[in-house]
Order: C-alpha cells, then structure tokens, then sequence
C-alpha cells in the first residue's frame, strides 16, 4: 500500500500538469483569452449588461439565472473568435476532466497511505501537504461547480498543485512509520485535519487575492512582470470578490483548528498554550487574516490594500508550514524531514 501511495502520486502530479497544460491553452487562445482579446479588440466587441444599462454583466459571479449580486463597473466581454476559441475551449473542458481524475487519484494517495500507517494519513509534514493540497484540488473543483466561468484560474490552481505536491515528493518525504506517541491521540482527527483543511481552503484564496493586484496593477497601467499577467485575467473585482468569499468560508475552520490544538496541548503536555513555535505563527496567521477580513469590512480601507494583507497572511502560513518546520525545535517538531 505505501509503494502503491507513492505511484499514486506520481500519476497525481501528472494529472495535474496534464491539466495545466490544457487550462493554459484555453487561457492564452481561448474566446476570452489574451490572444482572443487582442484579435478582437480593434474590430468586435460587445457590452453585456443585466437589468439595464447601467448594470454589467461579471463573468465570473453573475448567477445563471441572469441576477446581479451588486452592482458592478461595465466589462467588455469579447465576441467569440470562432472555431479557434472553441477548439482551446475544448482543451478547457479536458483540463477539467483531467483534475477530477488527478484530485480523485490525489485521494487514492491519501487512502492507501492511511491504510498503509494503520491511521489517519496526515502524521507528518508529508502527509500533511498532500491532505491541505487535496483539500485544494476539492475547493478549486467546487468553485468550478459554482462558477464555471471561472475556469481560466485553473491554469494557476494547477499550478500551485504542481509545485506544492513535487516538492512533497521529492524533499519531504517519509517512510510510512507509526505516530509518535504525543500524536496517539483522537485529536489528531480533529486538530490536524481542520488545520489542513482550512490551509488547503486558504490556498484557494491566495490564488486569486495574488491574481486581483496583478490585474489591478495591469488595470492601473504597470506593464511590468508580474503585473503583465493582469492583461490575461478576469475582471479585477470579480477576483477580489471570489478571494473574499472563500477567506470568510475558510476563517472559522482556522480558528476551531487553533482551539482544538490549543485544547489538545492541555490534554498532552499540561497547558493550553505555551508559545511554541508553532503555535506562535499560527497565531500570526489568525491575527493578520482577521486585520484582512476587517480591513476589507471597512469602507476607507481600499481593496488592494486589504488584499495586500491577505498574501500576507498566506505568506504566515507558508512560514509556519515550512520554515518553521526545517528550523525552529518545539513541541511540534513531527515533521521527519
């Protein structure tokens, strides 16, 4: 089962480059793809707009039935290109085909390690990246679910899945072994799996958070990198709003992961709380993506400031996953790297 666990993940990885391959042709020549709208822009376009002249159609959160959230700027939308932007459509559709299958061998991973341990298969730094990362795939699946319009994200979504989950297979990982005796506990159902849940949540959001200041940038005329990439994006407020929603679904489950860790420590080691390492940078987190659900709460703060907070933020958990991790010696040093 562990050598089975390991091929999975080989096939997984694959899947996912398969995929972003596939979102980034129809990201590049799809109908609303970069090559799309500069071949379209000199001679045919056209403004949607919902209710009225005064209310745009947003591509990315308008409601199927045709109802507007809230009132949005106008957004040119290209017209289709023809057979061209059907054919990098179609790759489009593939990619997602092609996640499902990787999330669904993803899940294969996780399966046979945890029957491999004997265990819940998020013991150790390895296993963890692989839960919070599937918890990623699953998100990007039901935004897709949600708003298929969104599907030019998944270029970067892959991406990120890529990159996190070959870096777990070639530096992080571990031998299938049992847990050490401070893990035996049923808290590790409990602590670690919100944690990792509500990391591969938040991972969802950073995704389009970094994409909203590029476009924003792009839309304030900077050209250079990375604010190139904006040119290719959605429209800025349809990104921010997307990054906001999911922040606020991912929050509370944070914040039970912190309590039920903190919980957990009085059980194992007598206190509640005792500033280690680990604990100290998730109380970073929670603080500075608390600032950024209350900077964006507030009317004087602008979007791209607040924004700018949550990229902080994930940049915390980031430090919290890995530096700390590699370098710091505390309470919590499980990860057998």
């Amino acid at each position: 089962m562990a050598h089975l666990s390991d091929q999975l993940l080989m096939w997984t990885i694959l899947g996912y480059t398969l995929a972003m391959l596939g979102y980034a042709v129809e990201y590049s020549f799809g109908a609303k793809g970069a090559v799309a709208r500069v071949a379209t822009a000199p001679r045919q376009r056209e403004l949607v707009s919902v209710g009225g002249p005064e209310r745009a159609h947003d591509p990315l959160w308008d409601d199927p039935d045709g109802a507007v959230a809230e009132p949005e700027p106008a957004v040119v939308v290209p017209v289709s290109t023809g057979e061209k932007g059907r054919r990098a459509a179609l790759f489009g559709r593939v990619a997602v085909v092609l996640t499902v299958l990787a999330t669904l061998t993803h899940g294969g991973v996780l399966v046979t390690r945890g029957l491999a341990a004997h265990r819940v298969p998020w013991g150790n730094m390895y296993e963890f990246v692989l839960a919070a990362c599937f918890v990623g795939a699953l998100s990007w699946l039901v935004v897709l679910v949600l708003r298929p319009t969104a599907r030019l994200l998944g270029l970067f979504v892959s991406l990120a899945m890529v990159i996190l989950l070959g870096f777990a297979m070639a530096v992080l990982h571990t031998q299938v072994a049992p847990l050490v005796p401070a893990l035996n506990s049923y808290w590790l159902k409990i602590h670690v799996s919100a944690a990792a849940s509500s990391s591969g949540i938040l991972l969802m959001a950073f995704i389009p958070s970094a994409l909203f200041l590029a476009r924003e940038g792009w839309d304030r005329g900077k050209r250079s990198f990375p604010y190139s990439l904006g040119r290719r994006l959605p429209a800025a407020d349809s990104l921010e709003r997307l990054a906001f929603r999911v922040t606020v679904f991912a929050f509370p489950l944070w914040t039970f992961a912190i309590i039920c860790g903190a919980i957990w420590a009085e059980a194992a080691w007598g206190r509640y709380w005792g500033w280690d390492p680990k604990e100290t940078w998730s109380f970073i987190s929670w603080v500075v993506y608390a600032g950024y659900l209350h900077a964006r709460a507030t009317p004087s703060v602008r979007k791209t400031t607040a924004t700018w907070i949550a990229v902080a933020a994930w940049i915390t958990m980031l430090i919290n996953l890995y530096v700390i991790n590699f370098v710091a010696v505390g309470m919590h040093s499980y990860a057998g790297v």
